[in-house]
């Protein structure tokens, strides 16, 4: 017989459980390593169970780019300032490795959503061949002029020769970089965010393992100074890649990769080329950019390069799990666009986009108050530390504007538009930042303030323009 009575309320422990419970379940199900179609359920979900990964990927990229100066900056200021110039260079490698992984992302995304997963191989195979191609001629010249190139750069005869072994190794090693990126893009593509993931722990994880072994000469290993660093990079991203063609050459998943799928097939890699040229392109224009801005702020002497230097690492330390969700966004766009859902894709680009925005304005508000101590955590000598203070504080200023500029961006992208964002990349990189900072640097006598305030107002440019085109909506109709 009932009593009538309601049941008791849920107490708040037994409620707390629940939901971590939940969690969990969420957080579980997004490692588990397994591709999954996007193109029907929850919009939410589906953004969280990609970023999850994605995140994660991008953090432990992130921790690299910081661990790793961290262990430079123990060398000299000169080895910080061989880092920032090389890797100034050795971003025109990732522009080609991006280029072709935006290419890769948005064709298996689109043949995943269409359900033709042996056509998403095959375009992987074309791809992985196209990779090989552009890396050879790459460290060719990467090994046999890197002084030449560090001395374009504006290096110092004293960086020149400290750091011409680093340089010659990153350069040399690019085809590793190259797949690194790539094959990853052909995870995310798939669905199985997971596994690009793991790729980049396991490479990341040994390159800060063995970062101060080959640095210092701790133990059996040589002491190299800043060039232990390249070795220990080269290392890591090699055996990272060993594991993703482990993957892709394995018996189960929805891409894999079989002898036959790297017969050329001139249709797919002309289709391949034609989206990663401009992917490339997109990104060249962006980082060729930066080279030119880090030969402008040479000008101001190696303390402001490596102050400068500094200050960017910790910004990609924050930038780069920000484009694990916009690359949530992109594989979202490409599998419904495969799957004819044109409003799933946007509305999943604009809730991406309002995330990514709150979580970049709280790291705003964290570098403006702690920039001096985080900064001193580096190099306390206080020329380099005044410049990574500047340039930090600048730059994130711009923080809630990045936030759209790169989901909106990578949704193009993944799209397969990448021609739309590579002419905004070539308005706001170069017709407006390198002006700009070239001026405020250098003829109003800014200095180091007068580039970091071009970047904070290019990227902002960058971002209204991106959601200014993007509403118009003509990236639905892209075919690939």
């Amino acid at each position: 017989m009932q009593s009538g009575r309601p049941p008791a309320p849920q107490k708040p422990i037994t409620r707390l459980h629940h939901i971590m419970k939940k969690i969990f379940r969420i957080f579980a199900e997004a490692l588990n390593g397994k591709e999954k179609n996007f193109t029907s359920g929850s919009i939410n979900r589906a953004i969280i169970l990609l970023s999850i990964p994605m995140i994660l990927e991008m953090v432990m990229e992130s921790l690299f780019a910081v661990v790793d100066v961290f262990f430079v900056s123990r060398v000299g200021v000169g080895a910080v300032a061989t880092v920032g110039l090389t890797e100034s260079v050795v971003t025109l490698v990732y522009a080609i490795a991006v280029g072709l992984s935006m290419a890769a992302t948005a064709m298996v995304a689109r043949r995943v959503g269409e359900g033709r997963h042996e056509k998403a191989s095959a375009a992987a195979a074309q791809a992985i061949l196209i990779g090989l191609g552009a890396s050879l001629p790459i460290g060719l010249c990467g090994v046999l002029f890197a002084e030449d190139i560090l001395r374009m750069m504006g290096a110092s005869e004293v960086v020149i020769e400290d750091g011409l072994g680093y340089t010659r190794i990153m350069l040399g090693s690019n085809a590793v970089i190259m797949l690194l990126f790539l094959l990853n893009g052909i995870f995310r593509g798939a669905g199985d965010a997971a596994t690009a993931m793991r790729s980049l722990w396991i490479a990341n994880i040994i390159n800060i393992i063995l970062d101060p072994l080959f640095i210092f000469g701790i133990g059996p290993f040589p002491e190299l100074g800043v060039q232990g660093a390249a070795v220990a990079t080269a290392i890591g991203r090699g055996l990272g890649v060993a594991y993703q063609l482990s993957r892709l050459f394995g018996k189960s998943g929805a891409i894999r990769l079989r002898r036959s799928h790297f017969a050329i097939d001139g249709l797919a890699m002309r289709r391949l080329a034609k989206v990663g040229a401009t992917g490339a392109g997109q990104f060249l224009i962006g980082s060729a950019s930066w080279i030119v801005l880090m030969r402008i702020i040479a000008h101001f002497g190696s303390e402001a390069v490596a102050g400068y230097t500094i200050a960017i690492r910790l910004i990609i330390f924050t930038i780069l799990p920000s484009w694990g969700l916009a690359n949530a966004a992109a594989t979202l766009v490409g599998q419904n666009l495969g799957a004819r859902q044109p409003a799933r894709a946007e509305q999943s680009v604009w809730r991406s986009a309002f995330i990514n925005m709150v979580f970049l304005l709280g790291v705003s508000v964290v570098y403006a108050v702690f920039a001096y101590p985080l900064l001193g955590l580096f190099q306390p000598e206080p020329a380099v530390l005044e410049a990574g203070v500047l340039s930090l504080r600048i730059i994130c200023a711009g923080y809630i504007f990045f936030a759209y500029g790169m989901v909106i961006s990578q949704a193009f992208n993944g799209a397969g538009d990448t021609r739309t964002p590579t002419i905004i990349n070539f308005f706001c990189f170069w017709v407006m930042e390198i002006p700009l900072s070239y001026l405020l640097a250098i003829q109003l006598g800014w200095g180091l303030a007068g580039v970091c305030w071009a970047i904070a107002a290019s990227e902002s440019t960058l971002a209204i323009i991106s959601i200014i085109v993007f509403r118009k909506g003509k990236w639905k109709s892209v075919v690939i």
